[in-house]
């Protein structure tokens, strides 16, 4: 037990448990990779996830070539996951064309314009939901302010108002002046006022 304990700061003790293994390990991993090269690499990464985890080695049926084959099953098992993401990735790309310059500057343009779009949807969520629910109606979905009164069961004055309302608070929110409203909307917040 000692000795398998020692590989990974002894080298002569790692020197006489690769001499005592490789062949085992070696037929091992042949019997589970098709490639020799491959077979050679893992039969090597083997004995170094071996020193790796030689601190937990406890002995057990079968002794230390029992454990070392556990060791190399885990090892193969980690290279066929491996190269399963890599088959898997592959096939997704097999068919897609590579991107030039042009292709990349487009899509860095698409992606900038989607974070100024993302940075003002953020801002609509930090509205009340009175509030987000007319800029959403007006601004995102295309209804009039007299047709999103109606969805939202208020009076068309009203409407108007929450609307002026949520763009001045939307501009602040964005850091930038409100737009300036449309005649239609600047009468019903004076006539609102004018109630008030």
């Amino acid at each position: 037990m000692q000795a398998v304990r020692g590989i990974a700061g002894d080298p002569a003790l790692l020197e006489a448990f690769y001499r005592r293994h490789v062949d085992a390990v070696g037929r091992f991993v042949a019997r589970r990779v098709d490639d020799p090269q491959s077979a050679a690499d893992l039969s090597v990464e083997v004995f170094i996830a071996a020193m790796g985890s030689a601190g937990a080695y406890r002995g057990g049926p079968g002794g230390e070539l029992a454990w070392l084959y556990g060791v190399a099953r885990n090892v193969v098992a980690s290279e066929r996951r491996r190269s399963a993401r890599e088959a898997d990735a592959s096939r997704r790309m097999a068919g897609r064309r590579v991107l030039d310059e042009d292709d990349i500057l487009r899509l860095e343009e698409r992606l900038d314009a989607a974070a100024a779009a993302r940075h003002i949807y953020r801002a609509i969520e930090r509205l009340s939901e009175d509030d987000r629910a007319m800029v959403e109606l007006v601004s995102v979905d295309g209804l009039t302010p007299v047709e999103a009164a109606r969805v939202l069961g208020i009076g068309p004055v009203a409407a108007r108002v929450r609307l002026h309302r949520a763009r001045r608070r939307l501009a602040k929110e964005l850091g930038s002046p409100p737009a300036e409203p449309h005649r239609e909307t600047r009468t019903a917040h004076v006539q609102a006022e004018a109630k008030a």
